[in-house]
C-alpha cells in the first residue's frame, strides 16, 4: 500500500545523512540507478513487495543488483530498510529522494510534448527562454513525442501547463462551433 508520508521521511533521513557524510551527489546517482532498475524490471518491485519472500533473500537480491555500483551509505539504508521491513517502499521512496534533491539544489523539471522530436538546438533555445523569462535557473528538460498534438508544443512544470499545441485549438474551435457562437442570435 503506498504511503507517500513515510516515503518522504526516509527521503529526507536518507538526504539528511548524505549531507552530513559529504556523499549526496553519489546517493543522488545511486537512487537514479536504483530508480532505472525499479522502472524497468516489475519483478525487482514485486520481489520487494511480496510478503512471502524472507528479508535473508531480498537482501541478496539487492546486493547482486547493487554490488559495487552504489555508495556504501545507499547499501546500508538498503539493509535497513529490508530490517525494519519497509523495502516494499523503495520506489516511492527513490521518488521523494530525487524530489527532494532537486529542491534542494533548485533544480526544476519541465516536460516538453511535441509532435515531432525536437533538436539539441531548440532544446537549449527552450531552456535560456525559460531561464530569461522565469525565475528558474538550474532546468531540466524532458521531452516527449505526441504525435496527436499535431504540431506545438505542450510545456509543463510543476503547477504550470502551457498548451500551445494545434489539437488544443482545434478542440476550442469545435467547442465554439457547437455553442453556436460565431452565429448571432436574432430575437
Amino acid at each position: 500500500m503506498p504511503n507517500p508520508r513515510l516515503a518522504e521521511r526516509y527521503a529526507k533521513s536518507l538526504v539528511g545523512l548524505s549531507i552530513e557524510k559529504g556523499s549526496l551527489e553519489n546517493v543522488y546517482n545511486d537512487m537514479q540507478y536504483l530508480q532505472a532498475v525499479c522502472k524497468s524490471s516489475k519483478e525487482f518491485v514485486n520481489l520487494l513487495k511480496s510478503p512471502v519472500i524472507k528479508g535473508d533473500k531480498k537482501t541478496k537480491v539487492l546486493d547482486a543488483i547493487c554490488a559495487d555500483k552504489v555508495n556504501p551509505l545507499t547499501t546500508a539504508f538498503n539493509k535497513l530498510l529490508i530490517t525494519k521491513g519497509r523495502e516494499d517502499l523503495l520506489p516511492e521512496i527513490i521518488t521523494a529522494f530525487i524530489q527532494q534533491y532537486k529542491d534542494s539544489k533548485g533544480i526544476v523539471t519541465v516536460k516538453l510534448t511535441t509532435a515531432t522530436p525536437v533538436s539539441e538546438e531548440l532544446k537549449s533555445a527552450i531552456v535560456e527562454k525559460m531561464k530569461s523569462s522565469t525565475s528558474m535557473k538550474n532546468i531540466e528538460l524532458n521531452t516527449a513525442v505526441n504525435e496527436s498534438l499535431i504540431g506545438g508544443f505542450v510545456l509543463e512544470t510543476n503547477d504550470q501547463l502551457v498548451d500551445a499545441s494545434i489539437a488544443f485549438d482545434l478542440n476550442n474551435l469545435r467547442k465554439q462551433f457547437q455553442n453556436n457562437d460565431f452565429i448571432y442570435k436574432i430575437r
